[in-house]
């Protein structure tokens, strides 16, 4: 049974005044003595008990709070200005109001989320961000999340990569991991192929806001909590050649892009961990002291063949490769030989295969593909090597 303090203390004055007034035995000392401590035990337990700190509301633009003492959740209304709140708690948030719509053929109205690493200055505490990709040896991270379904959304979880160690402004690439989608709402770009990444499926889009790169990884049914690395998604950006592995992790962040209402939606759990101690290759396997490609081709109307060799410069031993490209627009590979290709057109990742899985040091491997294409025919302009960049023959 709860006792309230007040009835405690009430308890405790009733004791203090009647004693005078009783001849009490020894016996009944001990007992009244032993009721004391008793009830002062339990006033100090009840004290220990009390609620820990409350939940914070953000309705502010661009407000934000700092929970768990190393986490910021933002609400983040950027594309509209109906109101919109988010109740901070101590694993992650919910949004309490989300007024107003825009269209789904367009941007979305906000971005609340929770985050580890900086945004616009934004840093969250102790964060080991910004962190050089070939310095992490992993990034542990899980999430959970609740929705709703009388909202247009996506459950959006963002990783942000530049070639400096910004802690404001844009990054040159957004990596976004779409966990859930609801109503008529789509990635930036257009859909390149499949990869599979993590141990999980995704469709995998491409193409370019006007503000930065965005690669996106758009899972075909809605996953409610996963527990994964972040780094397998850095090393697949990397083999696809959206980002080098000299570059910066900046920040990692998960929540919600509504387009329509979007209340009742939350992450109910998050965890973000950055381990350094090297990153190893990054792309799939040992990253190369250098390299070279050597694109030959043989082009017909409408059709072409390409045989790549991929030198490995360095003295050192290659094992496991994956060579990234972007084919232009227009062309599509129909067939390959000695190697994996990720997709058939757009961002492309060339894989080993078991038996050619090595370039020896100063050595190399050749792969090749058909494919077809529509206008004038060009050649790829960048390629790399486990997310190293190489020199074009």
């Amino acid at each position: 049974m709860k006792i309230p303090l007040r009835s405690v203390r009430s308890i405790r004055s009733i004791a203090t005044v009647a004693a005078p007034a009783l001849r009490l035995t020894r016996a009944a000392v001990s007992v009244a003595t032993a009721v004391l401590i008793a009830l002062a035990t339990l006033g100090a337990l009840l004290a220990v008990a009390a609620p820990a700190q409350a939940d914070t509301l953000i309705c502010e633009q661009f407000g934000s709070t700092t929970v768990g003492g190393q986490y910021v959740v933002q609400n983040n209304r950027w594309g509209t200005s109906a109101t919109q709140c988010v109740n901070a708690t101590a694993g992650g948030f919910q949004v309490t109001q989300a007024d107003g719509s825009v269209p789904t053929n367009g941007a979305p109205k906000s971005y609340p989320s929770i985050f580890n690493g900086c945004h616009y200055t934004n840093c969250s505490p102790g964060t080991k961000l910004p962190a050089q990709l070939s310095g992490i040896s992993s990034a542990p991270s899980s999430i959970a999340f609740t929705y709703v379904g009388n909202a247009v959304f996506d459950a959006a979880y963002d990783i942000w990569l530049d070639p400096q160690p910004k802690t404001d402004g844009v990054n040159r690439t957004e990596i976004m991991i779409w966990f859930n989608h609801v109503g008529a709402v789509q990635p930036v770009g257009a859909k390149v192929g499949t990869a599979n990444v993590a141990g999980r499926s995704w469709d995998v889009w491409t193409g370019n806001n006007g503000g930065n790169d965005v690669i996106s990884f758009v899972a075909p049914s809605p996953i409610a909590g996963w527990s994964f690395d972040v780094k397998a998604f850095t090393n697949e950006t990397v083999a696809r050649g959206m980002a080098q592995n000299s570059w910066y992790l900046t920040s990692i962040q998960a929540g919600f892009e509504p387009w329509q209402n979007g209340a009742g939606l939350a992450v109910t759990s998050f965890s973000s961990t950055i381990n350094l101690g090297g990153g190893g290759g990054g792309g799939g396997g040992d990253t190369p002291a250098g390299c070279k490609v050597t694109y030959g081709t043989s082009v017909w109307s409408n059709g072409f063949t390409a045989n790549v060799t991929v030198a490995n410069t360095g003295s050192a031993a290659v094992n496991g490769w994956k060579v990234g490209f972007t084919l232009p627009s227009g062309q599509a590979v129909t067939s390959s030989w000695n190697a994996a290709l990720s997709a058939s057109s757009g961002a492309v990742v060339a894989s080993n295969l078991p038996y050619n899985a090595q370039i020896a040091g100063n050595g190399s491997q050749s792969f090749g593909f058909q494919g077809t294409y529509s206008g004038s025919f060009t050649k790829p302009g960048q390629f790399t090597l486990n997310g190293a960049a190489c020199t074009v023959a």
